[in-house]
């Protein structure tokens, strides 16, 4: 076996359907250690490390394994759906329409193609592919779940339902099995069965455990630590020469599931303001921020420097609009940098009752890009610390760097509280944010479909639906972010 390459690749699918992911990583990288132009050990490597959350590093595996073989269509359908989720959809597209010129019948490309087309907002043609694939693989848990996703269903939706029970009775692996779970716990909450519901939904989060990294609690506190530590009112001071002038980017921040698209696609209604979704910048830039510290290189102009490649980033993705928003939620960790290297940058802050947020994430399939997600204590624990890091930026910021917008307020009374954002961002009215669920643009979140339904009270104090069943959540009530 040392010198079998096929044999290390094979061992690392078999640790990667254990949830083993760092030993599945070494064993593919053994096996191209063996073999250097092994494109499926590539492959495998690469949806491991997407398995870690490691999407960089996946996108680059899936890269080499497509520069030693360019017509390896899996390769091409997995590298689509990884830039799916860094936001990246028009790369995403050619990806999956290059995986399907070379092999039409790819059913995985054809479902994340029909992602693409819902987060447009093209549902008819994103049921169409779902079709497509039921057609060549009439048991694809990943199709039929997508149904659900982007309709209301009802109490006659007994045929989907009758097909979604009898393919669970066939033996699915969990990373199969937990589509059709989630998809359950939708139909079920849509049809008001919140215990059936329920059971779906913490059948679907289990499942997820299985092939997923662990949520580190200690790491997440000690990384609050750390950020209350070295971002103070003195280092804000300290950063003031290094500032960018520009107001053209905002950030709408918070937690995940607590109306940041709503607020996105509102502000991206107006004719002076584009919706960039979530733009991954901040996070590794603040890795390298605090590597570049921590080796003593931090001189004046770094931030300056980091502010100017921002700008280039986003001014890639809409070079004329007067204000580009940034939706990426977790940017709430790093408002000290972004604050220090845009003083003039509006901060939209959307607040949430805690429970409906945190019930809300563990109903959605986040596909290993949230490892909090999937235990209701270790979602308690994140949004504390959630709520002591904003905390402290509230201490440190000045009180105008941030505007907070309450989800429950703004679909109460939603021109009020979009005129409060516009005139925050110092932009006028606009009557198109009236009709935001009109706006064509892409959506690339799990609100792609409620976003365009218009303003809906539903979500509000939906918890209590499910008060016997989230007691973990219950401590969360009286916090404040």
């Amino acid at each position: 076996m040392p010198d079998d390459a096929e044999a290390h690749s094979n061992l690392g699918n078999a640790f990667r359907a254990l949830g083993q992911l760092e030993q599945a990583v070494k064993s593919h990288r053994r096996a191209l250690t063996v073999k250097p132009n092994y494109a499926e050990a590539q492959n495998n490597l690469g949806s491991a490390l997407q398995d870690l959350g490691y999407l960089d590093e996946a996108i680059a595996s899936f890269r080499r394994a497509l520069a030693i073989k360019p017509d390896f269509a899996l390769a091409h359908s997995n590298l689509g759906n990884v830039l799916t989720l860094q936001n990246r959809r028009i790369d995403a597209e050619v990806s999956c329409r290059r995986a399907l010129e070379i092999n039409p019948g790819l059913t995985a490309a054809i479902v994340q193609l029909a992602e693409l087309q819902a987060d447009r907002g093209r549902f008819a043609e994103a049921e169409a592919l779902l079709k497509r694939a039921i057609a060549v693989e009439p048991d694809m848990p990943e199709a039929w779940s997508g149904f659900v996703r982007w309709r209301k269903m009802a109490n006659g939706d007994l045929k989907w339902l009758a097909e979604a029970q009898r393919i669970l009775e066939q033996r699915l692996s969990p990373r199969r099995e937990v589509h059709l779970r989630y998809a359950l716990g939708k139909y079920f909450d849509d049809v008001r069965d919140f215990e059936q519901a329920f059971v779906n939904y913490r059948r679907a989060n289990e499942l997820t455990r299985l092939y997923s990294a662990p949520y580190n609690r200690d790491a997440m506190t000690r990384s609050v630590d750390h950020i209350i530590r070295s971002y103070d009112r003195d280092w804000i001071r300290r950063t003031a020469i290094d500032a960018n002038p520009s107001a053209r980017p905002i950030f709408v921040i918070g937690m995940w599931r607590s109306g940041t698209t709503l607020a996105e696609q509102i502000l991206a209604s107006h004719a002076a303001v584009f919706g960039a979704g979530e733009v991954e910048f901040w996070t590794p830039a603040s890795a390298l921020y605090e590597q570049s510290v921590a080796k003593g290189e931090m001189g004046n102009g770094a931030l300056h420097k980091l502010a100017g490649e921002y700008l280039r980033q986003i001014d890639s993705l809409s070079p004329d609009a007067i204000r580009i928003v940034d939706k990426m939620c977790s940017n709430f960790l790093h408002l000290g940098l972004i604050h220090a290297a845009f003083p003039n940058a509006p901060i939209i802050h959307m607040r949430r009752n805690p429970i409906d947020t945190c019930l809300s994430i563990y109903f959605q399939h986040f596909q290993n890009t949230h490892f909090f997600a999937n235990d209701l204590m270790d979602l308690a624990h994140y949004y504390a610390e959630y709520v002591r890091v904003m905390n402290h930026w509230r201490l440190i910021l000045p009180k105008s760097a941030i505007l907070d917008v309450p989800y429950e307020k703004l679909v109460d009374d939603p021109e009020t509280w979009s005129r409060a954002m516009l005139n925050f961002i110092d932009l006028p009215w606009d009557p198109a944010c009236r009709n935001f669920d009109r706006t064509d643009r892409a959506v690339a979140t799990f609100s792609k479909w409620q976003v365009r339904q218009g303003i809906s009270k539903s979500s509000v104090e939906r918890w209590r639906n499910y008060e016997n069943f989230v007691e973990p959540l219950l401590g969360l009530a009286d916090l404040t972010a």
